[in-house]
């Protein structure tokens, strides 16, 4: 390893230094894949260790140091002491120079430490040591009268004078030539006999830089306290069934048990209908092959096994069991896990060192009757498979035309070769090389390689990697960092496809990658921190919750097929909001950085677990048939109760479409709205904006669709000008200024297009303030025939509980009139979801307890409310929250209440108190929040908020079109 040495700023010679494994670019992050690092990245996880890398390493850089402070020749003293106060030294006029030791070696001078502040950056560690670099001769080449006299308590040293505890020349216990490193009492270095004397001493600092992203004590520590707090680990036993009676747990238990018992005995697989075993997967290891820390043993790996059981329960509401085996013979193994079965409805196993993992779960899947899946074999095939469908497609290449080279023949390398293969590439276009070199027939025959890597093995001249991979179409990493450059990019073929998935440092870096060539290179990593992450959480928890709900027997190609297509495809839509504003807000669409799905996108579920579900059917691997369209709707219940509630309202809403006019439809999130409920076939929708800027921002963002557009500079709508004018004339508007609003605010146009009858309903307020975007369809639509009032209503889901509530945006301070009206439009929109309302009008008494004016007005509405004929629903108040919501209070107390059940229709008694109750249950509650939907209109319109997200007004075009189509 050489280390540059630059004095003073200025370069100088290279100084070379050949040594083993020491301090080598630690800023690479290539701890546990490079063996010249290794020992570093086991020691060196924060500064408390710093001292330690320089006391065991010094000893090989120490030339170094002497020839950047200009020290040479054999018969000079080298001495260097260290200790910590990074802050002194960065403001110590005395400092002589300053050394930086990280990826770019060794740089000197004082120059270097404003130029390190200027390129410090917060992804890497910069620690200092305090140092002074002694330097002495030996005692035959010291003038006489420098030999050692009596220890003074105070010494002049370059100049400066300083207290002492030795003589400032060599004390006589200092013998011979060496070079020596101190840490406090800890001497690394030759001991040499001879007399010596010191001639200098010079003051540095040494900053050493270590990137962040090299496991650190931090991220240790954090992580041990997150699994140690009560309860200990990541998961827990949870009932499904009441438990709270004698009579709950004599069914759960004896004796009533019995009987689910019998009827499984009868039939076994009516154990998935009376027990958890269809939704249950046993997650099994024995910890020989633990990403990142190899064989560790069963015990060791169960955190990690934990952790499994938390992202299938996080992802696709799968229970999971973890096992692990203390067994490492294959066969044992393999019959542990059989006799298993009756437990659970699917095996997933994970890190299993290979080639133990093909013995295992080829046997497990010839001798029993449920799915089992190998993660690490097939996870990232299927998701990398996924990313090759979209990356042959931007690169306009098909795939039984690609030359792929692999690097790594390990269990997953086999395992993504095959399921290539199975989507549609050419065995025999696959290269695959492991340590050896490329893996050609001539190895093969003189068994060289096992039988899994035979299958691979081609008829080429033997060579390495870099042979491999010139004029290569896709690069396919699953080995270790480091090991591609950029000339072995540059030899590729047009475009590249390269997928660098080793861990945590790829084969070749992001940017390296993509500097190589001037054309595109599509890039994907195992890394968050850069696109196209190959996650294999994209894949095992959607293929079992599809395999699980078909009862599957297996989970065969077809089905891995299937999942990989369906991923592809959700690539090529449309990105929700949220997703977006998961990665920092930068623009997602498909294109060389946008290949594969994010992991946290919900849609995940909808669109894999259908995929493979079908394809188990298909392939006659299931066992139980599905209505698909029903099951998207029962995988979106599993999400939340918002989700199962919005479902009833789009098919709804898709039974009848109308046509919802979209004000402010130049707006990004407007368009990409416009294009999901025309896809899904919600309604017509109209975008009022600049037809050419609408059109171009469609084209821009990728969607495929022509959108509906009135643009109100184009076409002829003076008669909506008109209409205007004859509505607002004796309100200060004149025609001319009519006929400025028309052109000018959508909201004026789309108001007057509603109640013209040229649209259905009315979208608005996505870039207004709520009062500003709701004046304009109050002056011109305003509120129906019947109805004196609109008020704001949000729909709040819990677990198990639906809640309307209102009034939140509209009315300031209503009187009995407005809460009655108020009460009888939110009760008509709980039915739009399906839901039969029970109302309660909040205050903060209990039926007449408090007598004054704002308890009455409440009281006063639910009587009204109760004496109406056309109010069919039951209402009571005054009331306080909790005995609105809580059944024990309500029955217990309050036996003589009109409501025989909590209320789910909750009016409070004013705006202020409106607004803060709904977002203190959104946000301290959990509930997810649908609204604010404006009730008591003439037509349909909805006032968006500020910064909703394309989901919100889908949404909110879906409640539009169901208003619609009751008009």
């Amino acid at each position: 390893m050489a280390l540059r040495c630059a004095v003073g700023g200025v370069s100088s010679p290279v100084v070379v230094l050949e040594y083993g494994p020491v301090l080598v670019d630690l800023t690479a992050n290539d701890t546990g894949t490079r063996d010249d690092v290794t020992v570093v990245g086991a020691q060196v996880w924060d500064d408390d260790d710093l001292e330690w890398v320089v006391a065991t390493f010094a000893t090989n850089v120490v030339d170094s140091l002497a020839a950047g402070f200009g020290f040479g020749g054999d018969d000079q003293i080298v001495k260097w002491l260290f200790g910590r106060d990074s802050g002194w030294f960065l403001e110590r006029s005395d400092l002589e120079t300053a050394v930086v030791l990280g990826s770019n070696g060794l740089e000197f001078g004082r120059e270097v430490v404003p130029s390190l502040v200027e390129r410090a950056d917060p992804s890497f560690y910069v620690s200092c040591l305090r140092g002074e670099f002694v330097a002495g001769q030996a005692d035959r080449d010291v003038s006489e009268f420098e030999r050692p006299f009596e220890q003074p308590t105070v010494a002049v040293v370059n100049g400066v004078e300083r207290p002492t505890k030795r003589d400032v020349h060599t004390p006589p216990d200092w013998r011979g030539p060496y070079k020596t490193v101190e840490t406090g009492d800890t001497e690394v270095g030759p001991i040499h006999d001879g007399n010596i004397r010191h001639l200098s001493i010079s003051a540095f600092a040494l900053f050493l830089v270590v990137a962040r992203t090299v496991a650190d004590m931090g991220l240790d520590e954090d992580a041990l306290d997150y699994h140690l707090t009560d309860p200990p680990g990541k998961i827990e036993i949870s009932t499904t069934k009441p438990t709270n009676t004698q009579r709950d747990l004599s069914l759960a238990y004896s004796p009533g048990v019995a009987a689910p018992c019998m009827e499984i005995a009868e039939d076994e697989t009516d154990a998935y209908t009376y027990t958890a075993k269809g939704n249950l997967v046993g997650v099994v290891s024995n910890g020989s092959a633990v990403l990142g820390l190899g064989d560790i043993g069963a015990q060791a790996s169960k955190p990690v096994m934990e952790g499994k059981g938390v992202l299938f329960k996080r992802f696709a509401d799968i229970d999971v069991f973890d096992i692990e085996l203390d067994e490492e013979d294959p066969h044992k193994f393999v019959e542990a896990v059989k006799m298993m079965e009756p437990t659970f409805g699917g095996i997933n196993l994970e890190d299993i060192t290979a080639p133990a993992c093909f013995t295992i779960e080829e046997r497990l899947r010839e001798e029993i009757d449920i799915p089992v899946f190998h993660d690490d074999q097939h996870g990232t095939a299927i998701i990398s498979g996924a990313a090759l469908l979209n990356a042959a497609d931007i690169a306009d290449k098909d795939l039984e035309d690609l030359e792929i080279v692999f690097s790594g023949a390990g269990a997953s390398a086999i395992a993504t070769a095959r399921f290539y293969v199975s989507l549609g590439c050419r065995a025999e276009n696959i290269t695959m090389c492991d340590s050896s070199g490329i893996i050609t027939e001539a190895r093969a025959e003189d068994d060289g390689v096992n039988e899994y890597k035979q299958q691979f093995a081609r008829d080429v001249p033997e060579g390495d990697l870099a042979d491999a991979m010139e004029d290569a179409d896709v690069f396919v990493g699953l080995s270790i960092g480091g090991l591609v450059s950029q000339e072995m990019v540059q030899s590729m073929a047009s475009d590249p496809i390269i997928f660098a998935m080793a861990n945590p440092d790829p084969e070749i870096g992001y940017e390296e990658a993509k500097a190589a060539r001037d054309d595109d290179v599509i890039m994907a990593t195992g890394r968050s921190d850069y696109p196209n992450q190959v996650n294999n959480v994209l894949g095992f928890p959607f293929i079992f919750r599809g395999a699980l709900d078909v009862r599957a027997t297996e989970i065969n190609e077809e089905m891995k097929v299937a999942c990989a297509e369906a991923l592809a495809d959700l690539a090529r839509q449309d990105v929700p909001d949220a997703v977006v504003k998961a990665y920092g807000d930068d623009p997602i669409q498909y294109g060389p950085d946008y290949i594969i799905p994010k992991p946290v996108d919900p849609r995940v579920l909808f669109q894999v677990a259908p995929a493979v579900a079908r394809a188990a059917i298909e392939s006659d691997a299931a066992r139980t048939d599905l209505d698909l369209d029903e099951y998207e709707e029962e995988l979106e219940a599993r999400l939340g109760k918002s989700r199962e509630m919005m479902r009833v309202v789009l098919n709804k809403a898709k039974s009848d479409p109308k046509t919802v006019a979209l004000a402010e439809g130049e707006n990004e999130k407007m368009i990409r709205a416009a294009y999901q409920i025309q896809e899904q076939g919600i309604a017509v929708p109209i975008l009022i904006g600049d037809e050419s800027k609408i059109r171009q921002t469609a084209s821009s963002l990728g969607l495929d669709f022509t959108p509906q557009v009135a643009d109100p500079t184009v076409g002829d709508y003076e008669d909506y000008a008109d209409r205007l004018h004859e509505l607002r004339s004796r309100k200060g508007i004149t025609r001319t200024e009519a006929g400025e609003l028309i052109e000018g605010d959508s909201n004026y146009f789309g108001s007057v297009m509603v109640e013209q009858g040229d649209a259905d309903a009315l979208l608005t307020g996505l870039s207004h303030h709520y009062p500003s975007a709701l004046r304009p369809p109050l002056q011109v639509i305003g509120t129906a025939d019947d109805v004196d009032y609109a008020a704001g209503v949000y729909m709040l889901t819990f677990k198990n509980r639906v809640v309307f509530v209102a009034d939140a945006t509209v009315n300031q301070a209503p009187d009995e009139e407005v809460l009655a009206e108020v009460t009888k439009q939110t009760g008509m929109l709980a039915r739009r979801f399906n839901v039969e309302p029970r109302a309660a009008l909040l205050s903060y008494s209990n039926f007449g307890s408090v007598d004054n004016e704002g308890t009455r007005k409440p009281r006063n509405a639910a009587r009204m409310l109760q004496d109406d004929p056309e109010v069919d629903f039951p209402v009571d108040g005054e009331m306080q929250a909790d005995t609105a919501v809580v059944d024990d209070i309500l029955e217990g107390t309050y036996g003589f209440s009109e409501l025989d059940q909590p209320a789910n229709v909750l009016v409070f008694p004013n705006l202020e108190s409106g607004n803060i109750g709904y977002k203190l249950l959104q946000r301290l509650g959990g509930a997810d929040a649908i609204g604010p939907m404006l009730v008591g209109m003439d037509r349909p319109v909805h006032v968006l908020q500020r910064g909703d997200e394309v989901k919100d007004i889908v949404n909110l075009a879906s409640v539009a079109v169901v208003d619609a189509q009751e008009e």
